[in-house]
């Protein structure tokens, strides 16, 4: 603020006191916009679309609020009103859930002592693809270029394991996706991991992961191994085995067992 301001606003407090410091009426038209209009224009634009649409527009609002479209564009910007958008969302009927999210989260934010936590994934049908012509490097003002067109050499498989506390990725490529390569990956995995520990493999709900030969890919380690299954969609989670805590000893233990919880030895939230 100026100091030619400050003067012109401490003149009209000392000559008419606080009745100088309300503002003055401005030129030109009055305002159309008043609060009761927008207040009704809210409210009507969150109460549904109108008859016979699925949506209300700038122009149908218009007409009925009497307002331009301008106007009532501005406004739903500033309110943050979107009527053409529209999101989803899905409930689960299984009444566990939220254990089951309490373990998986729990495993993420406080993992156990003294215990290795891995998010394992895979990424199937990777397409390798190589381009026709050699790439041509960037230049000052001139980006890469590369041809449209490309060669296909076939499809590969990634399996990777996320060690949540360093961040280091164990990565494996397979031709195929099924629970033979999966079990390979694991005995790679087994094979880089301490020979002593807790460790935990968090993973989704694929069917490979949920044969029974599965579990005991981790022989090639005298480690304890605790398999998480983690519903990939919330309506699809079933009550049997598909998010059940599996734990076994992989050094010739035999089939894996479900351990009560209060049994269970690690820490969750």
């Amino acid at each position: 603020m100026s100091s030619n301001s400050v003067c012109k606003w401490r003149e009209l407090f000392r000559v008419r006191r606080l009745e100088g410091l309300s503002d003055e009426p401005r030129p030109g038209a009055p305002r159309k916009a008043t609060d009761d209009v927008v207040v009704e224009l809210i409210t009507r634009t969150l109460e549904g679309p109108p008859p016979h649409a699925t949506q209300w527009t700038t122009r149908s609002m218009a007409d009925v609020a009497g307002l331009s479209k301008d106007t009532i564009s501005r406004l739903w910007r500033t309110f943050g009103l979107q009527s053409h958008r529209v999101d989803t969302f899905k409930l689960s009927a299984d009444p566990q859930f939220v254990e089951k999210v309490r373990d998986i989260v729990g495993l993420y934010l406080c993992p156990p002592d003294h215990a290795i936590v891995l998010s394992m994934d895979e990424k199937s049908q990777v397409q390798a693809l190589d381009r026709t012509r050699p790439l041509l490097p960037m230049r000052p003002g001139i980006p890469a270029q590369q041809t449209h067109d490309y060669i296909r050499h076939g499809t590969t498989s990634l399996f990777a394991a996320l060690d949540v506390a360093t961040g280091k990725v164990i990565g494996q490529c397979h031709r195929r996706h099924r629970h033979q390569e999966f079990l390979k990956f694991l005995q790679r995995l087994a094979a880089q991991l301490p020979p002593t520990g807790d460790v935990h493999i968090i993973m989704d709900n694929y069917g490979t992961h949920k044969r029974r030969r599965s579990g005991g890919g981790l022989y090639a380690t005298g480690a304890t191994t605790c398999i998480s299954l983690r519903p990939v969609r919330a309506g699809s989670i079933k009550s049997n085995a598909s998010s059940r805590r599996l734990r076994h000893n992989a050094i010739g233990a035999g089939p894996s067992r479900t351990w009560p919880r209060w049994k269970r030895p690690s820490r969750h939230i």
